[in-house]
């Protein structure tokens, strides 16, 4: 048997919900961009993958 769901206006017995800057305005919420330096290493490490496939694949044939 599971309890019953709270009634709207009953408190939650989790406690308040935490308030959420922008959450009742309508106005969709984003993650930040990421920043340059971050963007930058991942542009790397997907160069440097990629060279390491290429080279892996003319090394072994």
């Amino acid at each position: 048997m599971s309890a019953p769901e709270p009634v709207s206006g009953d408190p939650s017995p989790d406690g308040p919900a935490p308030a959420v800057p922008g959450a009742g305005d309508g106005q969709p919420r984003y993650e930040p961009p990421p920043s340059m330096g971050k963007l930058l290493a991942w542009v790397l490490l997907f160069v440097l993958a990629a060279v390491v496939v290429v080279l892996g694949g003319v090394y072994f044939t």
